[in-house]
């Protein structure tokens, strides 16, 4: 009596990637759309992952007890703004005294004034041989420096003293000096700031995190509030911010929220005519818009799944057909239907495996290439997306590879030994 030939796991493993290189273009064609699928999900995980470290640090500059209160949402220099939130009254610096006077949970507020151009216009800032109209211009109270604190480079920023004087000062953005006075000796400098002279009194250091790689931080002028709204009267969309005590940021949200109904004469049933937010609720907001991308790519790549798996399990269906005799001859010889089953299964698994790892692979070095081009975009792969990859590659492998292994398990060996 002969007995049952048993196969190794290792040696099942060497005869199923045997298999796939023994046939390696239509393996390719295969698994094609598993690599399309998971590079996808993986290359756009790895974009939203820098993208969000990029707004994290971002909004955590501007403090974590700091709550910001905007005439509308969204961009806070009123720019795509819808029609409805146009139409509300402007806040007002006097609004930042009367919240900081009736609110005993913070301890200070700060007035920011978003100046924009006139329609057809734009700014431009010159110095001796250079000058910039990629920049933006804001008019700040001294206090928002204390709320806000950011890394001075070079000199200093404006005092309270030059701010209640109205003097024309004026702190630069990192990359705005830079465009302007690429020595990096702009203190001390003037500059000509839409037709009238400011002195430089500081630059500050690059900004952290922003959006696609960029902070608008970097190239914006500040100068005293007081100075902004005499030389630009037409300006009203102000922008205020207040620092929560500790531990009572919560507090302070809902208090400036009652505050500022009664005194700009919200209707009790009506929604509030301002925006109040704070760096946590900006994130989360973000995360709710990556999330629906992340879902979309899902959705996307889905289908380039979907097409693999049916393709994987076409190619097994062919596959036993063509060794119906090699399965004849395992069985007469003892090979039980586990066996078989974890033949064809371990096959399976290899395609999709493998088209998990190119598609890893692929991604990583798309990842890495959109790092050179983009170097202030910070991208990176995120662990669990390599792991979610090739988790859910080998899973297509099992499931569309369950019918072709049972099926080839089914046969009858006589049968199967007299096909030709």
């Amino acid at each position: 009596m002969i007995g049952a030939v048993r196969i190794s796991p290792k040696e099942t493993l060497a005869m199923a990637l045997d298999s796939v290189w023994t046939h390696r273009f239509r393996s390719g064609l295969t698994i094609l759309g598993i690599v399309i699928g998971i590079t996808t999900v993986v290359t756009v995980a790895s974009l939203l992952t820098g993208l969000r470290k990029g707004i994290v640090d971002f909004f955590q500059e501007f403090g974590p007890d700091n709550i910001f209160v905007a005439r509308v949402s969204g961009d806070p220099s009123g720019q795509g703004a819808r029609p409805k939130e146009l139409k509300r009254k402007p806040l007002r610096p006097e609004d930042a005294e009367y919240l900081k006077s009736v609110v005993h949970s913070i301890e200070a507020t700060a007035v920011n004034l978003f100046i924009n151009p006139v329609p057809g216009k734009f700014f431009n800032v010159k110095v001796a041989g250079f000058e910039s109209d990629n920049m933006t211009l804001t008019g700040l109270s001294a206090s928002s420096y204390a709320i806000s604190p950011r890394e001075v480079k070079a000199g200093r920023v404006f005092t309270e003293q030059e701010a209640q004087r109205a003097q024309r000062v004026a702190v630069l953005g990192a990359s705005l000096a830079d465009a302007l006075f690429p020595g990096g000796n702009a203190v001390g400098q003037s500059i000509d700031l839409d037709g009238a002279e400011y002195t430089v009194v500081g630059v500050f250091a690059p900004a952290k995190g922003g959006f696609f790689g960029e902070n608008g931080l970097d190239k914006q002028i500040d100068i005293p509030l007081e100075t902004a709204r005499l030389r630009y009267p037409q300006a009203v969309n102000f922008f205020l911010t207040a620092k929560a005590r500790p531990g009572q940021r919560a507090d302070a949200l809902e208090e400036i929220r009652a505050a500022l109904r009664k005194l700009r004469h919200t209707p009790a049933k009506a929604e509030d005519d301002f925006v109040l937010s704070t760096a946590d609720s900006i994130i989360e907001n973000f995360d709710k818009i990556t999330g629906m991308i992340m879902l979309m790519s899902i959705a996307i790549s889905g289908l380039g799944l979907l097409v693999g798996g049916i393709g994987v399990m076409n190619i097994m269906l062919v596959s036993v057909t063509e060794r119906t005799r090699e399965i004849g001859v395992r069985k007469a010889l003892g090979a039980r239907r586990s066996d078989i089953v974890l033949q064809f299964l371990t096959e399976a698994v290899t395609l999709t495996g493998a088209g998990g790892v190119i598609g890893v692979v692929f991604s990583i070095l798309v990842t890495l290439l959109v790092g050179v081009l983009l170097p202030s975009l910070r991208a990176e792969v995120p662990t669990w997306a390599v792991v979610t990859g090739f988790t859910v590659s080998v899973a297509i492998g099992v499931f569309f590879g369950v019918w072709p292994a049972i099926k080839a398990s089914q046969l009858d060996p006589v049968e199967a030994l007299r096909y030709e």
